[in-house]
């Protein structure tokens, strides 16, 4: 498997076990998936996802808290798919990273999550 297509692979394995209810960021995917600070990269594999398949492409947002597919015409479809898992956006569209960003177990890790 070549480099991107096994960093696809990963992105995808990580997308598949996010929690109902919760997020992960882009940073933080391509951070676990092995390619720190491939955020954008990240977020290209995502945007191949959106609006179909079964994986939950809704719980990857930005490292603010926010979905970032409004210029892609999904946003609103987003922000709806997270509201009925329970995520609550303020008037800002901001999400509570610090209570919903999902680490996978192995990621554990001591001290507060950083927000990527």
């Amino acid at each position: 498997m070549t480099e991107p297509a096994a960093f696809r692979a990963r992105v995808l394995a990580l997308v598949a076990r996010i929690p109902e209810g919760r997020v992960m960021t882009y940073g933080q995917l391509a951070l676990l998936a092995g390619q720190p600070g491939a955020a954008r990269q990240a977020g290209f594999v995502m945007n191949s996802l959106m609006g179909e398949g079964e994986l939950p492409w809704q719980r990857v947002i930005n490292a603010q808290g926010r979905v970032s597919t409004h210029r892609l015409g999904f946003g609103d479809m987003q922000e709806q798919l997270l509201a009925a898992e329970g995520v609550i956006f303020d008037a800002t569209g901001r999400c509570d990273l610090s209570r919903l960003q999902w680490w996978p177990e192995e990621a554990a890790h001591t001290g507060p999550a950083p927000l990527l």
